[in-house]
């Protein structure tokens, strides 16, 4: 079954920063000239009319395709455009997703260049989903190239946090394959009224990894090697799951902590044979839904789309129906 969906307004900026916080987030047509003739030339020569412009192209799409990464059941697909996109329903609509099972989805439009694919409930584990732009009917745009890429969803990989009885609980294709000691944020740094030393509830989906991240303080300001608040650590197995610096990694020590009480600076820090085996089979778009804290995760920070209800997420579709 073929979807052909869309979005509208410009992305919300991100929140107040987590303490893990890594080092390191139309032309007019083209027209032909005019044929022109020589008086003495014995033959009428025609101009050569100019090359065609090309009006609207694609920047960027995440995820890769089949061949370099499986993706995680939530994955959404991010189409970024190489300029400002001014007709976004006519953009929408030359959009396709076809997956291999059928679900609903929809296009969020979240800035004038940037538009999300997401669907209504999670996609099936094991398949390939196909997406093309066929930016070539785009109208001025013939000379724009169509594009598809080929996306395979691996393993339902869903983790659920408690922090309240910190353990994170690994589900697998439905069974639970591991439950894991962690410590999450303690709270206690309040920035614009945010505690950003607790870990946001919600739900998340992993972004990325790392074998080993360093992380610093520079994120709240804190440069000073002399200031103690100051620290720059190799962190190793981390697993990103916000723009705001959280991740599921390895506990730098502190292991007393583990499954006791949360210490950590907003990040969930897990067991050294827990974060390595979480980081070996985490692929990027795979759910980790936390609960127990009084942050709120906002669906704009990093791929938190999964914070709108269904409802919510089709109002930013630049399509009417």
């Amino acid at each position: 079954m073929k979807r052909v969906t869309r979005m509208l307004p410009a992305l919300v900026a991100l929140l107040a920063a987590t303490a893990c916080a890594a080092e390191s987030v139309p032309v007019p047509r083209a027209q032909a000239a005019p044929a022109t003739t020589q008086a003495a030339a014995p033959l009428a020569a025609a101009v050569a009319a100019p090359a065609k412009k090309v009006k609207l192209g694609i920047a960027d799409i995440t995820p890769m395709g089949e061949k370099t990464e499986k993706v995680g059941v939530g994955f959404p697909i991010i189409v970024t455009f190489d300029r400002d996109v001014k007709d976004k329903a006519a953009v929408e609509a030359l959009l396709e997703v076809e997956p291999e099972e059928p679900v609903e989805g929809a296009w969020r439009w979240v800035s004038k260049r940037k538009v999300i694919y997401r669907t209504k409930t999670y996609w099936k584990p094991y398949q390939k989903v196909l997406f093309t732009a066929r930016l070539s009917e785009l109208p001025g745009n013939t000379a724009a190239k169509n594009v598809s890429r080929r996306f395979a969803v691996g393993a339902k990989n869903i983790s659920v946090v408690d922090t309240r009885k910190h353990s994170m609980k690994v589900y697998r294709n439905g069974k639970l394959a591991k439950k894991i000691p962690i410590s999450a944020g303690k709270g206690g740094l309040i920035r614009n009224g945010v505690d950003v030393y607790l870990t946001t509830s919600g739900t998340h989906l992993t972004m990325g990894k790392k074998a080993v991240e360093t992380m610093t303080s520079s994120w709240m300001g804190v440069t000073d090697p002399k200031d103690p608040r100051y620290y720059k650590e190799e962190i190793p197995w981390a697993v990103r799951i916000s723009d705001s610096g959280e991740y599921v990694h390895q506990s730098a020590g502190y292991y007393q902590y583990l499954g006791r009480s949360n210490q950590s600076h907003g990040c969930v820090r897990a067991t050294p044979a827990g974060a390595k085996w979480f980081y070996t089979i985490a692929q990027r778009g795979d759910v980790v839904k936390i609960t127990g804290t009084k942050r709120k995760l906002q669906w704009n920070n990093g791929w938190s789309y999964w914070q709108l209800n269904w409802t919510q997420w089709k109002k930013g579709s630049a399509l009417k129906s």
